[in-house]
């Protein structure tokens, strides 16, 4: 792609540097941000419900971050395929907390039939909020996310793109595959244990085939440098502490947040829906995003880029497959499907065209300024309306731009089967651009 190289157009400026003393204090701002939701939950403090859930929001966030940090010092100190599946659920692990509140509720809603307001508030029901969040992650991770890397990027070095390695071929394919399998869900109009045993059994091959692929030694950026820089023992305690109080935060905050969101957004008269789509998937994907950004800035480009595309393999993959899981277990019935209407079916099927359009514009490996920009804009201009027209509108837009792209270049048509391949070939073995 012509301005897209490996290299900047000229030298990036240097990283920043790093100082110890303010990267302990972004880890002890972290933690205190979950403090007043062990409170609230001990009832030692008693605040207004709208200030009681942005407390919860920042547990969740300062959590997250937590996560994040520990889940990194991690990869020194577990094998190389464990630390590629623990790390592939940490990612997703705040996101799936929220999305799971909702899909147990709706099970639970479904089974007794009992009145909506009692779970989920006044007008949406429990299945509807938990398509909401799912969706709204998904998209976000796109439309902002990797858009944001790559006009960091530009803005920071004067590069037009970001390119990829080769290796990351192997993510792409597995993006397409769960993304062709999400259209069968629009289809079918509901998720079942099926989705559970492809999406769940898709990522764990994902993580096998991944495991077993030449890694490069991770690189840390922020405050897991100081972390590694412990003797043994230390660090791991440490990174150990992390894990612990950011799960128990995380199962503190998600449920209280969650309901408070809805009951928020309803006495404000806004949306329980969108407050669901798009507030709560921020507080959860802020680090990973955050944590991109600091690559970029830091010279790392496709590193940053790289991790936002296998975070958005795990969403579409792992944490859309434990939803169905989720309702069905505590509706009480395995073979019980979550049975979608018509809202949730345009959010899959808007969420599965950004994401078909998303993979066709990497599918080279490259992505330029200008593909960032319409990635960013196309979402951005479809925040706050609920109208089907909407919708509908915006996913067939993004799938007439994905045939635009696609069916007059046969050279990005070779390289989505070459995706496919990738994914589906024996770990290892090389498959060539031209074959």
């Amino acid at each position: 792609m012509r301005g897209v190289t490996d290299a900047p157009a000229h030298p990036a400026p240097p990283a920043p540097r790093l100082h110890p003393g303010r990267q302990w204090l972004l880890m002890a701002s972290a933690g205190l941000l979950a403090v007043p939701a062990f409170a609230l939950r001990l009832d030692v403090l008693d605040l207004s419900l709208g200030a009681e859930t942005v407390l919860f929001g920042l547990g969740i966030l300062g959590a997250a971050f937590l996560l994040s940090w520990a889940a990194e010092v991690a990869q020194l100190d577990i094998s190389q395929g464990l630390a590629i599946a623990f790390l592939a659920f940490i990612a997703v692990l705040p996101e799936y907390a929220v999305d799971l509140v909702f899909a147990w509720k709706a099970g639970v809603q479904d089974a007794a039939r009992v009145g909506n307001e009692m779970l989920c508030g006044a007008h949406e029901t429990c299945r509807q909020l938990a398509i909401a969040n799912m969706t709204g992650a998904n998209r976000l991770l796109i439309g902002l996310g990797w858009a944001v890397v790559v006009l960091v990027w530009w803005r920071r070095s004067g590069n037009k793109g970001i390119v990829l390695p080769v290796s990351r071929r192997t993510e792409l394919g597995f993006l397409l595959l769960g993304t062709l399998w999400a259209f069968t869900i629009v289809i079918r109009g509901s998720l079942s244990i099926v989705d559970t045993v492809l999406l769940v059994g898709l990522f764990a091959f994902y993580i096998w085939h991944t495991a077993r692929e030449e890694q490069e030694h991770p690189e840390l950026v922020g405050p897991p440098v100081v972390i590694a820089a412990m003797g043994a023992v230390r660090r791991r305690l440490v990174t150990l502490a992390m894990f612990a109080f950011a799960t128990v935060a995380i199962i503190a905050s998600a449920e209280p947040f969650a309901h408070g969101l809805v009951e928020v957004a309803e006495g404000a008269g806004f949306s329980p829906f969108l407050a669901v789509q798009w507030l709560a998937p921020l507080a959860s994907e802020a680090p990973e995003m955050i944590i991109a950004v600091l690559f970029v800035l830091r010279a790392k480009p496709h590193q940053g880029l790289g991790a936002l595309v296998s975070s958005k393999v795990n969403q579409w993959t792992l944490l859309v497959g434990t939803l169905p899981l989720a309702y069905a277990i505590s509706f009480g019935s395995l073979s019980h499907a979550m049975v979608l209407d018509g809202r949730q079916i345009e959010e899959i099927f808007l969420t599965a065209a950004q994401s078909l359009f998303a993979v066709a514009v990497l599918s080279n490996l490259t992505i330029s300024r200008g593909e960032a920009a319409g990635l960013l804009v196309l979402f951005l201009a479809q925040l706050g309306f609920e109208s089907t027209t909407i919708r509908v509108g915006f996913a067939f837009a993004y799938l007439a731009l994905f045939l635009v792209l696609v069916l007059p270049r046969p050279d990005r048509r070779r390289e989505l089967l070459l995706a496919i391949r990738t994914a589906l070939r024996k770990p290892g073995k090389a498959i060539p651009a031209g074959d």
